[in-house]
């Protein structure tokens, strides 16, 4: 917090407004400080925190105090973070809101989120180091040759030291700029490898060449890997009904085919498991995740959520009617003679909890008829419905 300056919020003439954010919170180093709640500002040449209740309390840090940056991830009752690693303080700063520091970091909480695009803003700054091309004021030159020639050869030696460590730190900030060139480079390879995947996926669908079927198993283990490559977001679409009106379109493309693989159906809670795997990073709240698929009918998808009478919550295809679902519980159980909830999981390969909400639907409907035992519940085909009454 030492480097922090005070300072009026107003831009110099060579200064230009990049970005800014609200609610972020500053941490010298680990440690908390006063100013909790504010409007963090980038420019071109200064990082300047501005306080939310109080206007004249404005802080500013230049950017050539900065050597790099870090970004944490938000978790569990913590918001996502900005650490900044510092160069030394300058002993003729202007006046600041603290004297000395022993932490050579701050770190800014962004409490309303925003923290990846700021961090994409901040890193283009600092790799562009715009402060370097302004050109110093000519009265400061004069005064700062005037002060050399006064010292003489004395503190030539001092002088020397001082250049040496300028040009190393130079040094040092050139080699992080050409790092932050190589993960650019590297984000754009990812482009490539996720359009490669895309091709892979719509060949697997297609069943183009001479693809085996141990082979088409392997490939879909290699695409569930890679994930969503471009996940729907606030900092993306904004928050609100737009961002959500944006999840549902995702959730139905990511869903649609594995819905068509287990049978049509799927509970809520293997929904949220399967998109926040996909999603990697990216994770997903339940209430997110259920506000999307609230709007899944309102925006005319492919598919449904739907709440059985017992409560428990699914998401189905469209073309997975209940008429389908009874239909095709009461072919089952009419083949096998009498089934379980657990032996219907096994036969249609979905879950215990789905089977046994398709038995009772079907039963519902005067199709199925039980057996409850010490054993368990089993269910029967109704002989009464599906047979021709037989008269005396």
């Amino acid at each position: 917090m030492d480097r922090f300056v005070w300072t009026n919020g107003l831009l110099e003439p060579h200064e230009d407004l990049k970005a800014q954010q609200h609610g972020i919170k500053i941490y010298d180093g680990e440690d908390k400080t006063p100013f909790e709640y504010g409007t963090l500002i980038l420019t071109s040449h200064r990082l300047i925190w501005r306080d939310h209740k109080r206007s004249d309390c404005v802080l500013a840090l230049p950017l050539s105090q900065i050597v790099f940056l870090e970004e944490t991830e938000s978790g569990l009752g913590k918001s996502a973070k900005i650490v900044v690693h510092l160069n030394p303080a300058s002993p003729n700063r202007p006046p600041g809101p603290v004297a000395s520091s022993q932490n050579s970091y701050i770190r800014l909480s962004f409490k309303d989120a925003g923290e990846t695009e700021f961090h994409r803003r901040f890193t283009e700054e600092l790799a562009r180091r715009s402060w370097e091309m302004t050109q110093a004021d000519p009265a400061q030159q004069q005064q700062q040759t005037a002060q050399a020639g006064h010292t003489g050869a004395r503190r030539a030696g001092i002088v020397g030291i001082e250049r040496k460590l300028e040009q190393k730190r130079k040094e040092t900030d050139q080699t992080i700029s050409v790092a932050f060139e190589d993960l650019s480079n590297l984000m754009e390879k990812a482009k490539d490898m996720v359009g490669l995947s895309k091709t892979i996926a719509q060949k697997i669908q297609d069943k183009q060449g001479a693809i085996s079927e141990d082979e088409t198993v392997q490939f879909k283990s290699y695409l569930l890997s890679l994930g969503i490559p471009n996940p729907v977001t606030r900092e993306t679409h904004g928050s609100g009904t737009n961002y959500h009106m944006q999840l549902a379109k995702e959730l139905s493309q990511v869903l649609q085919q594995p819905l068509q693989e287990c049978g049509g159906m799927m509970s809520l809670a293997d929904v949220y498991c399967r998109v926040n795997r996909a999603r990697g990073m990216e994770l997903l709240s339940p209430d997110d995740l259920l506000n999307a698929c609230k709007l899944l009918e309102a925006l005319n998808l492919p598919i449904r959520l739907r709440e059985f009478d017992s409560g428990v919550v699914v998401v189905q295809l469209v073309s997975h009617s209940e008429e389908e679902v009874v239909r095709e519980t009461t072919r089952l159980v009419e083949e096998s003679g009498s089934l379980t909830a657990e032996e219907l999981s096994r036969v249609a390969s979905f879950s215990v909890m789905l089977a046994k909400e398709k038995l009772l639907t079907t039963e519902k409907k005067g199709l199925l008829c039980r057996d409850d035992t010490v054993e368990g519940l089993r269910f029967y085909p109704n002989l009464f419905m599906t047979k021709p009454v037989i008269e005396a």
